[in-house]
């Protein structure tokens, strides 16, 4: 059910015009926790889609709700490495539109178990401008603003003058030469930090040390047991750990990264 929102958030104050209306669906509850937002290109390479997913993951894990802008690529995966219940969708269209089609189930999703918030009115098409409002609101929401991967002139690159505007830091991930050259370009200036450890990056701005829990899946792939013997024990666990990069097949066997 799509309702209005009316009340203050706090954030959004620190826009350049705070949104005449504000619509949403889920779990206003979201808005209270400490938020990070992730974005980045909508055709990631394969090394950021690693860890662009390992640093939502770990991220909500850490109790952090992770904001993102529904779209393909990076934003995609960041909601699913949140997961459902721990992240905020800020979209560009009327929440009774679900955009881009391609990630309709994740926008279904993320409507029962998190939140999504829209500055539209029901109907109301995505469009240039609205991306842009959008991705302001993104920005404003966060702690702070990740950029996992951005090339030269992507619109990611207008979020991050949101963020510096804003007095938020920006943070991005090691990328090799000619890749990423957007988020180079604002390192090189020096207006940008890298993240080149991602546990020891959580647990900074958590300020303490995070403890690590007993994994059984972990312990057990820790023998490098046979594929087969691994999926029959843990099924569909297997495939997430896998896409999470904490472990890999090769040879028929499962081996811990």
């Amino acid at each position: 059910m799509i309702s209005k929102i009316d009340f203050l958030i706090d954030e959004l104050t620190s826009m350049k015009k705070y949104p005449e209306e504000l619509f949403y669906i889920g779990n206003l509850e979201l808005l209270k926790r400490k938020k990070v937002s992730i974005i980045g290109t909508r055709r990631p390479n394969s090394y950021t889609k690693e860890f662009t997913y390992k640093l939502a993951s770990k991220l909500s894990d850490a109790k952090i709700c992770i904001i993102s802008g529904a779209a393909m690529g990076v934003d995609a995966i960041t909601h699913q490495g949140a997961k459902s219940n721990n992240t905020i969708a800020v979209v560009a269209n009327g929440l009774d539109i679900r955009y881009p089609s391609v990630n309709k189930n994740l926008i279904i999703d993320i409507e029962k178990n998190g939140l999504i918030l829209s500055a539209y009115k029901e109907k109301e098409k995505a469009r240039n401008y609205t991306f842009v409002h959008r991705n302001e609101i993104v920005v404003a929401l966060s702690e702070f603003l990740i950029v996992t991967e951005a090339d030269l002139g992507s619109g990611s690159l207008t979020s991050v003058n949101y963020a510096l505007k804003m007095g938020k830091k920006v943070y991005t991930l090691p990328h090799r030469i000619n890749e990423s050259l957007g988020t180079q370009e604002l390192i090189k200036k020096g207006l940008i930090e890298v993240i080149y450890d991602i546990d020891e990056f959580i647990e900074n701005i958590c300020g303490k040390k995070i403890e690590k829990t007993k994994d059984e899946i972990i312990e057990f792939c820790s023998s490098n047991p046979i594929y087969e013997e691994a999926f029959s024990k843990y099924s569909n666990k297997i495939f997430e750990y896998e896409l999470e990069g904490k472990i890999r097949v090769e040879n028929g066997r499962v081996y811990i990264n």
